[in-house]
């Protein structure tokens, strides 16, 4: 009886470890995604004055969605040097 309990612990474990891992990469798309429009929020806002800002548009917003922050420091690099 209690090698059954086992069997069914194990299962359970390996489950949710599964879970885990399979939720794991979309919250962290959506982390990553919040976290790089608000940084692009904030540079745009912190920017206005210096007279320095990023378009916010579809092409922008996927950069900074997809990659986060490094997305952001990019299109800032990229601004700067256009």
């Amino acid at each position: 009886m209690s090698e059954q309990y086992l069997i069914y612990g194990l299962i359970g474990i390996v489950l949710l470890f599964l879970i885990v891992k399979l939720l794991k990469w979309p919250l962290k798309v959506i982390l990553n995604g919040v976290l790089g429009v608000i940084i692009l929020y904030i540079v745009n806002l912190v920017g206005a004055n210096f007279n320095f800002t990023l378009p916010i548009n579809p092409i922008t917003a996927l950069i900074a969605g997809f990659l986060g922050i490094p997305g952001v420091i990019a299109l800032a690099i990229i601004q700067v040097f256009l």
